[in-house]
C-alpha cells in the first residue's frame, strides 16, 4: 500500500510516500515558499532533486509533488493512481476528535471550528487537504491530530482552575501537542518491552519540548496546554511562567498582548535564556564548554525542568515502569539524557554511560539494576500517520 503522508504549513508542504507497513519510505521533499516563487525539493533513495517551480497557491505545490513522483526519470511511481491513500497532519482538533479519522464535508466544517485553537496552523492544514482533494478526487484522504493522542486524559488533568464559563463557551482547557509522536513511542516501548499494561513518561525533547504521562499506552497528562507554549522550556519557547508576567511586560513597554506572546513564542526559552546566542542545544553545549554562563544555564534550567516533570508525572501515574527520550534533542542529547536521569537517580534511575554513547539509534540505556527502564526511542511521525491513514482506510473497504 502507498500512502502519502502531507504535512502543510503555511508557506511550506512536507510530504513523503510510505508503505505503512514496512515503513519503507520510496521518496519525501519539501514545497517552500509557496506563495512567493516556489521551491521543490525532492528526494529517492539515490538521488535528491531541486527545482525552481512557480506555486503561487498550494494547489500548484501539490501539483508540483504529483508530477515528480510519476516522473519519468525522478519518479517512483508509474500513476498517480498508485497513492491508495493521502494521511494528513492537522495541528488542532480541539475537542471535536478524539481519534484519526477518513475526511468529509463534517470533517472539514469540524477543522475550520478549531481554526481560532490553532489559528497559525490549521488553515494552512486546510489548505493541503483541499488542494490534495481537487488533483486526487477518488483518493480515500485522513486528518491525524495532533491532539487526539491526549484526548484520553482526565478532567483533573485537562481542565483549568478558571471559571467554568470558559470551558464550557471557548473551550479553552489542556489540549496538548505532539501527540502523534507520543502515540509512537508509546506503541513502540509496548513492542520493545513486550508489555501492554505499563506506566510510563515520554520526553519528546527538541526545539519544541513536551512530555506526556502515558498508562498502558494513553496519556493521562501531558505538559504542553491550550497552545504550544505550555510546559518545558524550549528552543524559543518560555514553557510555563506566571501569567502576570504577560500583563506586567505590557504595561512597562507599551506592548499588546499579540506582541508580548511573541517575544515568549519566538524570543525567549533557551534562546531567551543563552542571553540570544542559540536557540539550537548544540550551539549552547559548544558555548557552555567555553565557560559561556548563559549558555550553561539555558541547559541546566532545561535540563532541571524535564527532570521536574517526569518526577511529577510519577506522582500522577502512581509510579513509573518506563523512561523515554525522542525528537531531536531527546534522540541525539547525550548530555542531556545523563543529566536529566541523574536528577532521577532517587527514583532507583540509573544508565549505562557506554549505552547512552548512542544519536538517533533505538537504544535501552538503562543498567539491569534500574528501577526504571530507559530508552531512546526515534521518533516517527510520518509513519504513525500513514499507519493511522491505511487502519482506517482498509477497514472502510
Amino acid at each position: 500500500m502507498n500512502v502519502l503522508v502531507i504535512n502543510a504549513g503555511s508557506s511550506s508542504l512536507k510530504y513523503q510516500l510510505m508503505n505503512p507497513e514496512t515503513g519503507d519510505v520510496s521518496a519525501k521533499g519539501l514545497c517552500e515558499r509557496i506563495g512567493i516563487d516556489g521551491r521543490l525539493t525532492h528526494k529517492t533513495a539515490d538521488k535528491k532533486v531541486e527545482k525552481e517551480i512557480p506555486m503561487p497557491t498550494h494547489a500548484e505545490a501539490i501539483k508540483a509533488v504529483m508530477d515528480i513522483l510519476v516522473d519519468a526519470n525522478d519518479g517512483v511511481i508509474k500513476s498517480v493512481e498508485e497513492i491508495d491513500a493521502v494521511g494528513h497532519r492537522v495541528v488542532h482538533g480541539g475537542m471535536e476528535f478524539s481519534d484519526s479519522c477518513i475526511i468529509n464535508e463534517e470533517v472539514i466544517a469540524g477543522i475550520k471550528k478549531c481554526i481560532p485553537l490553532g489559528p497559525l496552523h490549521n488553515p494552512a492544514n486546510l489548505l493541503g487537504i483541499e488542494a490534495c482533494q481537487k488533483a486526487m478526487p477518488t483518493t480515500p484522504q485522513v486528518a491525524v491530530f495532533d491532539t487526539a493522542f491526549h484526548m484520553t486524559m482526565p478532567a483533573k488533568a485537562y481542565r483549568y482552575a478558571i471559571p467554568t464559563e470558559y470551558y464550557e463557551n471557548d473551550s479553552i482547557r489542556r489540549y496538548g501537542f505532539h501527540g502523534t509522536s507520543h502515540k509512537y513511542v508509546a506503541r513502540r516501548a509496548a513492542a520493545l518491552t513486550g508489555k501492554t499494561e505499563f506506566k510510563m513518561v515520554n520526553c519528546h525533547l527538541g526545539n519544541g519540548s513536551s512530555m506526556s504521562a502515558i498508562k498502558d499506552g494513553k496519556s493521562v497528562d501531558t505538559t504542553m496546554g491550550l497552545s504550544p507554549l505550555a510546559g518545558v522550556p524550549m528552543g524559543t519557547r518560555s514553557g510555563d511562567i506566571d501569567a502576570c508576567i504577560v500583563q506586567f511586560i505590557c504595561n512597562k513597554y507599551g506592548m499588546s498582548v499579540d506582541e508580548a506572546l511573541n517575544v515568549l513564542n519566538k524570543k525567549s526559552g533557551v534562546l531567551g535564556l543563552s542571553d540570544g546566542k542559540s536557540s539550537d542545544f548544540r550551539d549552547l553545549e559548544a558555548g557552555a564548554a567555553e565557560g559561556n554562563e548563559a549558555c550553561k544555564l539555558a541547559l541546566e534550567k532545561f535540563y532541571y525542568e524535564v527532570a521536574k516533570y517526569v518526577g511529577a508525572y510519577a506522582a500522577a501515574l502512581n509510579g513509573i515502569d518506563v523512561l523515554t527520550f525522542t525528537a531531536g534533542v531527546g534522540e541525539n542529547g547525550i548530555t542531556t539524557r545523563k543529566a536529566v536521569c541523574e536528577y532521577l537517580s532517587f527514583m532507583g534511575v540509573k544508565i549505562d554511560d557506554e549505552k547512552n554513547n548512542v544519536r538517533g539509534k533505538e537504544t535501552l540505556i538503562s543498567t539491569p539494576d534500574s528501577a526504571v527502564q530507559v530508552w531512546v526511542i526515534p521518533t516517527n511521525e510520518e509513519l504513525m500517520i500513514a499507519q493511522d491513514t491505511a487502519e482506517l482506510v482498509n477497514a472502510a473497504k
